[in-house]
């Protein structure tokens, strides 16, 4: 009798089935999304994966809720939503993932191919929508692409300068089942990150340090981003060299240390401002000399030579003529640096008392003697107190933003969690649970204003859902703050619709959403109440009521140079 082989099954997936395993392969550990109809056969599938889904209560809230775990994991932070308004509400998270260098892979469903272009119910043109707020983005057109888009998209997301990937599934493609899958080998020769630096430019600029009497060091999410941070120490002490952080450059070096002159720009402090402003070496590493930063740039640091060392060839030369440009990896720059052994250099030591006497007679200060109202800056300090500096903090944008900045003392990387490209306000509180979810052991703090809390506090929904114990400071100014300050300032105290004539209670607004919280009025038990709250072992807002008339300062006003600072005592 003839023997009959049996055949090997032939193994049949769905699209949605390609997708989670592509994305367990990219050892993805969390997804946040909401779903509707284009992505019904995703979340059909989710309902038997293991990779956990945090169901936001926005698709703008789960975007920004990725960038917080993005920016403290370093991973990228993965979103679904579906197509049409659900995949526009996320246009604001993706812009400012874009912004700030934040690697985030979106998948936004889309209608069936028949439909595209066709005026579909919830159609939109997400390729056409995103390609200048994305690294990179995809429409799916074969079932078999799946597998090597999803790899080619964490690829690109992660690597050079980091950033949003989206990839725009049509519904039909999710359902279609197929036994074969294309190639995913990554062969992109058009995306070849640069990370080794030029030997030769790196000799330059340690020719150019044994010159320089006067240099320092700019230090931006660069650093951070490449988890340079010890090298940036060793390098800034072996050549004494003063470092001026950027806002989203803090926790790339300590706070405490000598040679730290605080953030640089329009509302940094005054050591900060005047390094910037009369160096005659300035190293910039990992900062895109932004226009917060660099208000007038033929007066900034107008007689250095300009070191610009950054992943992405297209920052360089962009603001400011630069005389040694690296494209590279800061951490492997960093560290042939260091291998470079300089015979002589010149004397540096005018230059560090300088920057120190700066340091010590200008430091960031407010009414401390005040008895009669909270101070922001205040509850900050104390709250830096009680977490010892190394709470994961989250910001909105506006004062509470920049207080933030000036008073807490960060110290380490990957801390801090703030827009500050796009400035998005109801960044924080999304972020913050994001980075919560991460670091569920971790203590994280997001301080918020009243304005951009009422954006996106419909995620207090889900504290409780997932047992997120997040502390959420409201300064509460019942007003714009920062936009108050400028129609003070500037618009001659013409304060146009920025002043909140009513205002929700948020004490009963996150009570009905099951959290406690607190209202805290009396400065004189601020201390006590805050450690309170603090102690508390679960979610908790902590509503701060602050005076509409506390500006921030110092200020460098529009048009002014870093040097031409209001607001120094």
């Amino acid at each position: 009798m003839m023997k009959v082989e049996k055949q090997a099954a032939t193994t049949t997936n769905s699209g949605a089935e390609l997708l989670i395993q592509a994305l367990k392969a990219q050892d993805v550990d969390m997804i946040f999304g909401y779903p509707g109809g284009a992505v019904l056969p995703l979340y059909d599938a989710f309902y038997d994966c293991d990779i956990p889904h945090i169901l936001t209560r926005h698709e703008q809230g789960a975007v920004h809720a990725a960038e917080g775990y993005a920016r403290v994991t370093g991973k990228a932070g993965v979103v679904v939503v579906t197509s049409g308004p659900g995949a526009t509400n996320a246009l604001t998270g993706i812009a400012d993932a874009m912004s700030d260098s934040i690697p985030l892979v979106v998948f936004t469903g889309q209608v069936a191919t028949p439909g595209i272009g066709k005026d579909a119910f919830q159609e939109a043109d997400m390729i056409g929508l995103t390609i200048p707020i994305t690294k990179y983005n995809y429409q799916v057109r074969d079932v078999k692409d799946i597998p090597k888009i999803i790899k080619e998209a964490f690829h690109i997301a992660t690597t050079g300068r980091k950033g949003p990937v989206v990839i725009d599934l049509p519904k039909d493609i999710s359902i279609a089942s197929t036994d074969k899958v294309n190639d995913d080998t990554i062969h992109l020769p058009g995306y070849q990150p640069t990370v080794m630096p030029n030997g030769m430019q790196l000799e330059k600029l340690m020719q150019a340090l044994a010159e320089a009497s006067k240099p320092v060091i700019l230090a931006g999410a660069g650093v951070n981003h490449a988890r340079a941070t010890a090298e940036l120490l060793d390098f800034a002490e072996k050549y004494q060299i003063p470092v001026v952080n950027t806002l989203l450059g803090l926790g790339s070096f300590p706070q405490d240390h000598p040679l730290f002159l605080g953030m640089g720009g329009m509302h940094g402090s005054y050591a900060a401002n005047m390094a910037l402003t009369d160096p005659d070496l300035l190293i910039n590493f990992g900062s895109r000399f932004d226009d917060r930063v660099v208000g007038v740039p033929k007066e900034f640091a107008k007689h250095a030579v300009i070191a610009h060392i950054d992943i992405d060839p297209a920052e360089i030369g962009k603001v400011l003529t630069t005389k040694i440009p690296i494209v590279a990896d800061i951490k492997e720059t960093l560290t042939q640096l260091l291998d470079i052994e300089i015979p002589e250099k010149a004397d540096t030591s005018h230059w560090y008392k300088l920057n120190m006497t700066r340091k010590e007679r200008h430091p960031f200060t407010y009414n401390r003697e005040a008895k009669a109202e909270i101070k922001p800056q205040k509850v900050i300090e104390i709250i830096g107190d009680i977490t010892a500096g190394k709470a994961l903090v989250a910001t909105d944008v506006g004062q509470h933003q920049m207080w933030v900045a000036q008073f807490y003392p960060f110290s380490h990387d990957h801390q801090i969690m703030t827009s500050g490209g796009l400035g998005t306000m109801g960044f924080g509180f999304p972020a913050a649970i994001g980075a919560q979810l991460a670091y569920p052991e971790q203590t994280v703090v997001a301080f918020v204003g009243d304005g951009g809390f009422q954006m996106t506090n419909q995620e207090l929904a889900i504290l409780n859902d997932y047992m997120i114990n997040l502390k959420v400071v409201i300064l509460n100014n019942s007003t714009l703050g920062m936009v108050r300050q400028w129609q003070e300032k500037f618009h001659n105290e013409r304060y146009s619709h920025s002043i909140f004539q009513s205002q929700p209670d948020f004490v009963k607004l996150s009570e009905a959403y099951g959290v406690k919280a607190v209202r805290l009025t009396d400065p004189t038990t601020l201390e006590a109440d805050l450690a309170e709250a603090f102690a508390y072992p679960g979610p908790m807002v902590i509503d701060c009521v602050i005076s509409p008339n506390e500006l921030v300062l110092p200020m460098i006003p529009p048009g002014k140079a870093n040097h031409q600072m209001e607001g120094v005592e």
